[in-house]
């Protein structure tokens, strides 16, 4: 059945405020904005959207989620479909994901009504220890962003194969091929990438893997339309077979990426490698009115967005209005707080993380307390921008729903790669904290529970939801970005759940970032300048970027899948 792009619907709009939350000049701005001006999902017409019938792929990369519909097509399930998708996808977005990285895997089986939670993401080399950053007694944020001692030890192929083997249909070589296609054939460079590979030029040109692939014999960067091939990639991932993890952690792959780190003074090892194990994990799961939210546990953040959601339940959020200010001035608030409760996170197994603790009624009620009664000042700070980390979504006509976050880290990662395997390699080190205090490169600050360790997995981000209603899913969400992660995704899930607005009005809506320290609101260009103007006589202040990562989501019916990918960062979405 041919795919549709899905038309966008009027977003809900409904004139109400609650003046008990906003000073009375805050609400005549208010008013004023939303009687007089349009949404940015009315204004801006996407073309990163689609309906389907039968099934939806959402992907960062719209030749990855072509890749994703086409398995659909086979008969394959929701999830030999996404992680078919996930493999091109680091082929088509390699600043952003790969097989030298990992992820977060959150997955819905139909038929038992069950949910599962794969954490495959890196883990720190057994000799990286905590003052492996500091020169001269003061702590180098730098040797942990770019270089050989940023890498942690992948999971991608570990992850892949886990749930293929647990829930797929298929063998790996056949999700693997439109992946091998991609990277041996070529593909068009994204506006995204394209920009990307231009603003990092010059730390490409340094490694001869990286330029030979994505620089021009000029040193050049290409531009958006440009053909990009990567040869080797192709080669490395049809050399994995139907038994990827024995090449990969233990045969021919694994050699080469030691013998790697041996030239280069990494850390990584061979019992590095031969030890990895992806984690299936227990999801966590909070109610939001009428509604039951999925997601990853700790060393993710799923548990902080299921906090905010907690804390703004019954909150009558309709009634305020999509993006007014007096909307906007609860989300900042408790989003505040949630990113102060963020800090008690970490790997599980190396920290006494009390998640259903913060979870309980009893502690969200406590968030919604200190939101309202907030007692902080706003202080300068930089903006968090997009550091990489990609997200796909896929629902199939079974009712398998599958959301993958998946991640190299910073932009291009280490700045890395082994030119034999066309691998790029992550720079996941960041994620922990170098030192107390110290901020990595998302301006959040370290603290011990997330200190570095052999065997480690640092704090996360990334967090997929699922989202149930009387036990089905209606919807399903994941974002790339650094810690706007949490907050997009947030948004995008409160855009659909409280303000009823469709999958692409949901994703379109410009959002604000707040995450306590530093303590400034963040806020895209698209919001509306009056809009602006009111947060900051309410005595907030702003800090105006153009774009806060991206967000993709799928709203399910049956016989009716609307995705959206998200136009700030390309993409697409394809149903059947």
């Amino acid at each position: 059945m041919a795919v549709s792009k899905a038309l966008m619907s009027k977003p809900r709009r409904i004139q109400f405020f609650d003046a008990s939350r906003v000073t009375a000049v805050a609400l005549a701005f208010a008013v004023t904005l939303f009687v007089a001006t349009r949404s940015y999902a009315d204004a801006v017409a996407p073309d990163t959207s689609a309906v389907g019938v039968h099934g939806m792929v959402v992907s960062e990369s719209e030749d990855a989620a072509r890749a994703g519909a086409e398995i659909l097509k086979r008969g394959g399930n929701a999830i030999d479909a996404a992680l078919a998708t996930e493999l091109a996808v680091g082929v088509t977005n390699p600043a952003a994901c790969g097989i030298g990285g990992g992820g977060f895997m959150l997955i819905y089986i139909a038929k038992t009504h069950a949910f599962y939670a794969l954490d495959y993401r890196e883990t720190a080399p057994l000799q990286a220890r905590p003052d492996m950053y500091m020169q001269a007694g003061k702590p180098n944020e730098d040797l942990a962003r770019d270089g050989v001692l940023g890498v942690a030890v992948p999971g991608e192929i570990a992850g892949i194969d886990a749930a293929l083997r647990r829930f797929g249909t298929m063998k790996f070589q056949q999700i693997a091929a439109p992946a091998e296609k991609l990277a041996g054939d070529g593909y068009l460079a994204s506006p995204h990438l394209a920009g990307e590979i231009a603003q990092l030029a010059p730390k490409l040109k340094n490694d001869p893997g990286l330029s030979q692939v994505f620089l021009k014999p000029d040193g050049s960067a290409p531009k958006a339309g440009d053909l990009i091939v990567a040869k080797n990639l192709a080669a490395t991932l049809k050399s994995l077979g139907d038994d990827p993890v024995t090449s990969f952690y233990h045969g021919e792959v694994a050699a080469a990426l030691v013998a790697f780190m041996k030239a280069h003074s990494g850390l990584i090892s061979s019992v590095d490698l031969a030890n990895y194990r992806p984690d299936w994990r227990d999801p966590i799961s909070h109610r939001y009115e009428d509604y039951e939210v999925y997601a990853m546990p700790p060393p993710s953040s799923g548990g902080v967005v299921l906090e905010m959601l907690g804390a703004l339940d019954s909150g009558h959020l309709a009634g305020l209005g999509v993006n007014s200010p007096p909307y906007l001035a609860r989300l900042i608030e408790v989003m505040r707080q949630g990113f102060i409760d963020r800090e008690q996170y970490a790997d599980p197994a190396f920290v006494g993380v009390q998640i259903q603790k913060l979870l309980t009624d009893e502690n969200i009620q406590q968030l919604r307390e200190r939101a309202l009664h907030p007692k902080s000042a706003p202080s300068p700070a930089a903006a968090a921008h997009d550091h990489g980390t990609t997200n796909l979504l896929v629902a199939d006509k079974d009712g398998d729903v599958v959301a993958i976050t998946t991640t190299i880290n910073t932009v291009f990662g280490a700045k890395l790669s082994v030119p034999a395997l066309g691998i790029i390699l992550n720079d996941e080190m960041d994620d922990f904290a170098v030192a107390p205090g110290v901020p990595n490169a998302y301006h959040l600050e370290g603290e011990r529970a997330n200190e570095v360790r052999g065997g480690k997995r640092p704090l996360s981000s990334m967090t997929p939801i699922i989202v149930t209603k009387n036990g089905a899913p209606v919807m399903t969400a994941g974002g790339s970005g650094g810690p706007t992660i949490i907050s997009g995704v947030l948004q995008v899930a409160l855009n659909i759940l409280a303000f009823h607005l469709d999958a692409t009005s949901a994703v379109l809506e410009p959002r604000i970032h707040e995450q306590a320290a530093p303590d400034v609101v963040i806020v895209e260009e698209a919001m509306p300048a009056a809009t602006r103007g009111a947060l900051e006589q309410m005595g907030y202040k702003l800090k105006v970027v153009p774009n806060l990562g991206a967000v993709g989501a799928i709203t399910i019916a049956p016989g009716n899948f609307r995705g959206a990918a998200d136009p700030r960062k390309g993409g697409g979405a394809v149903g059947y």
